[in-house]
């Protein structure tokens, strides 16, 4: 149980560092995630 709550936090922390850096590309990640749904909704 322990491993697998490690390996989850380890991810999570590479996926952070690698997306972006910036609270601005923050909102840029939220925007086309936010794009993405609604495309999907709208098929």
């Amino acid at each position: 149980m322990k491993m697998k709550v490690l390996l989850s936090l380890l991810a999570l922390a590479a996926f952070g560092l690698s997306s972006c850096q910036t609270m601005q590309g923050v909102g840029r990640d939220i925007s086309a995630g936010g794009a993405a749904l609604s495309n999907a909704a709208s098929r």
